[in-house]
């Protein structure tokens, strides 16, 4: 239980000691976005990288070289534990947003960070709001920021399985043309999801695949991008649950 009281203890202070930077955030973001943008994205990725210290999971990472630096990109991802947000936000080479579900709109200071961060809050229930988001998204894109979307739509609670990509998600790709990066996640419940409310120390593995450009897709693969892209992430992970023996 040690690994859950230090986690927790170290998020709430993060949040409350964290309101005078959030401050001089607002402030910055008045007179230059970028500097916010970049110091944001620090301030959270340190705290992030904390975070997972104290959890004591070993995260491995595959394939970085294959996320482009130089633009922003659409990251895909499956999703089994509340901890994939912090394993793959650390790892970002510039400013991400995430969408999230709405009802992390409840949690203060935590929603102002996720503000700063350009997540987006999504209500799954409501269908012209979700086209918004979409749109919302496709403008953080075309500003610069990437947008990491798992479009599995909720945590799988099943482990080894996977849950039908929901195809809206890609509309950003392909308005805007950007990379999609496919993101495999291995094992990631076992840190907290699979054994509540105990953190256990283990090994995470996060693969990026090759960027995939639906302009260079087939018309039928276009059409079907969701089942394209999670075919990949599924041949990824089932890979690496063959090699990695755990």
């Amino acid at each position: 239980m040690i690994r859950i009281i230090l986690v927790a203890v170290f998020v709430v202070s993060f949040l409350v000691l964290s309101i005078p930077l959030l401050i001089a955030e607002w402030i910055i973001g008045k007179y230059n976005m970028d500097l916010k943008n970049k110091s944001s994205l620090a301030i959270v990725n340190w705290a992030f990288r904390v975070c997972l210290f104290l959890s004591g999971a070993t995260i491995i990472v595959r394939g970085e070289e294959n996320v482009p630096k130089d633009v922003p990109v659409l990251y895909i991802g499956n999703h089994r534990s509340y901890f994939d947000i912090l394993i793959t936000y650390v790892r970002v080479p510039r400013p991400t947003g995430y969408i999230a579900k709405r009802e992390m709109l409840k949690w203060p200071l935590l929603v102002n960070w996720m503000r700063n961060l350009h997540c987006l809050f999504l209500d799954r229930n409501d269908v012209k709001q979700g086209f918004k988001i979409i749109l919302s998204a496709i403008d953080k894109v075309k500003s610069g920021i990437s947008i990491c979307i798992f479009p599995e739509g909720t945590r799988n609670k099943v482990n080894h399985t996977f849950m039908e990509f929901h195809e809206g998600s890609f509309k950003i790709a392909a308005k805007t043309g950007c990379p999609i990066i496919p993101m495999t996640i291995y094992n990631s419940a076992d840190i907290f999801e699979d054994h509540l409310p105990k953190i256990k120390k283990t090994r995470v593995i996060l693969e990026y695949g090759k960027p995939v450009y639906m302009k260079e897709l087939s018309r039928e693969d276009q059409r079907k991008i969701g089942a394209y892209t999670q075919k990949i992430i599924e041949e990824t992970y089932f890979r690496i649950k063959e090699e990695a023996g755990f």
